[in-house]
């Protein structure tokens, strides 16, 4: 009787502690908000119906925007892919993080090696106790040490490279990048359903799970090719007589992503994580105007130092912490993303980064300017692009730029000019020669990490 009694007590202790232990995972995550980062690739500044599209219909993205607050002034740190994505997941500028320029297939024409030693938002909060996930375009890095799985992601479902041929076939140079970690696998689908269903999986899965989690999931649309399916082109031309046919396919490629992301919310909300998830929205640079992109009033678009290239539609929520259908012209830009939502999920932010968190305006609170000077840069190279290496800083109210390598710098008042019309370089010599030399120190900076793959030893023998 007294053995019986003391196992009764053993199993009662033990069933305590397992409770006990129960209880404090689910406080602490509970305590910790879950963090999911949208982004998009090339989506213009006026491709949203929110950010002033009349020929475009969004609700969905729309929707979770006006459920926080909308940025009418963010930045992507480059005009093109791979480097805002190196910037955003490390909070550095690109360039000291080894990834200037676009990676490629090609080691000819790849223009970016991401650092091993960086640390990624993905190590960051793995090591604080998340589940990691990337659904989507990866473009940092197309074998080892650059793969997800080795830059801090538990989880990896997506696509390797670039650009894919094809949104069907998701081949690149007749490469499948297709991977399930570091399987590769060849999925049927257009390529925006497959990111959107792999993603509401995820947050299924972690709906159950005792670990909060972290999840990137970057679309490639609406990147060319401008593939979208048939019958969404059919809608956007019902609804829209007389639209250009170019940018019909277009709209209809950015509706049936705005469709997706909304499958992916409505997931959240149905698996009971949406009131502990931080969501944010973004775009890697602007819109590419040869294919039909919208980029409002701003002067240019993708591949492009001129304001059409840089800025981007944002939105940050986070239920009770982000006041709904709030607004901001707060300048921030995508790497500053970074510190941002460590702070906000209470995780240390690593020292020696460029980026700087934007919280308090998110929570409604003042904040001086989050730096002083702003740098954009791209390096490129290839007749193709005719050498594309190009940069601008931003000071103030004032832009310094060389869109081309072959074209003289040009200057800018943005208060005054925010089309970016009028070139001050040849009347105000002082602001002129004050930037250039803030903009030669920066690329001397950047000088100092290499941004190609290392050459491999070999042994003399060899």
């Amino acid at each position: 009787m007294r053995l019986t009694n003391m196992l009764k007590g053993i199993f009662f202790l033990f069933s305590v502690f397992l409770w006990t232990g129960s209880v404090i995972q689910a406080a602490e995550k509970s305590a910790r908000p879950n963090v999911l980062v949208i982004l998009v690739d090339d989506l213009g500044y006026g491709d949203l119906s929110s950010y002033g599209a009349s020929d475009l219909k969004s609700p969905q993205i729309d929707q979770l925007i006006s459920r926080g607050m909308k940025f009418t002034n963010f930045y992507a740190n480059c005009p093109v892919c791979s480097p805002t994505r190196a910037a955003l997941l490390t909070g550095r500028y690109q360039d000291l993080v080894g990834v200037p320029g676009v990676i490629r297939t090609h080691p000819e024409n790849s223009w970016g090696y991401l650092l091993p030693t960086a640390i990624t938002l993905a190590d960051v909060f793995h090591q604080a106790g998340y589940y990691t996930g990337i659904i989507g375009k990866w473009h940092l890095g197309l074998e080892s040490p650059n793969t997800p799985n080795e830059r801090g992601f538990d989880h990896f479902h997506g696509f390797l490279g670039d650009m894919m041929d094809d949104y069907y076939q998701h081949r690149r140079h007749n490469v499948n990048y297709m991977r399930l970690n570091q399987k590769t696998i060849d999925p049927k689908g257009h390529a925006t359903d497959l990111f959107t269903d792999w993603a509401c999986e995820f947050l299924q899965q972690q709906a159950s799970s005792q670990k909060p989690f972290f999840l990137y999931l970057a679309y490639n649309a609406p990147h060319t090719p401008i593939q979208p399916p048939e019958e969404w082109v059919e809608k956007v031309v019902r609804r829209e007589p007389g639209i250009d046919p170019k940018r019909a396919k277009l709209v209809a490629l950015i509706e049936h992503l705005d469709a997706g992301i909304g499958k992916v919310i409505q997931t959240l909300d149905q698996a009971g994580l949406s009131e502990s998830t931080i969501i944010v929205f973004s775009s890697d640079n602007g819109g590419q105007l040869s294919v039909g992109a919208n980029n409002g009033n701003l002067r240019d678009g993708k591949q492009s130092v001129y304001e059409g290239g840089l800025k981007v539609p944002t939105g940050v929520v986070w239920k009770n912490r982000i006041a709904p259908q709030s607004q901001s012209d707060f300048m921030a830009m995508s790497m500053d993303l970074f510190p941002t939502v460590c702070e906000a999920a209470g995780i240390t932010v690593p020292a020696g980064l460029d980026a700087v968190s934007f919280l308090p305006i998110l929570e409604g609170k003042s904040q001086t300017p989050l730096r002083r000077d702003w740098f954009f840069r791209r390096r490129e190279g290839g007749t193709r692009y005719g050498g594309k290496t190009i940069e601008a800083v931003r000071s103030g109210d004032w832009k310094l730029l060389q869109n081309s390598p072959f074209a003289p710098l040009e200057l800018y008042n943005l208060k005054l000019d925010p089309l970016e019309q009028n070139n001050l370089a040849g009347k105000n010599r002082n602001k002129f020669n004050q930037m250039s030399a803030l903009l030669r120190a920066e690329i001397q900076r950047y000088g100092s990490v290499p941004w190609q793959k290392p050459i491999s030893k070999t042994s003399p023998s060899e």
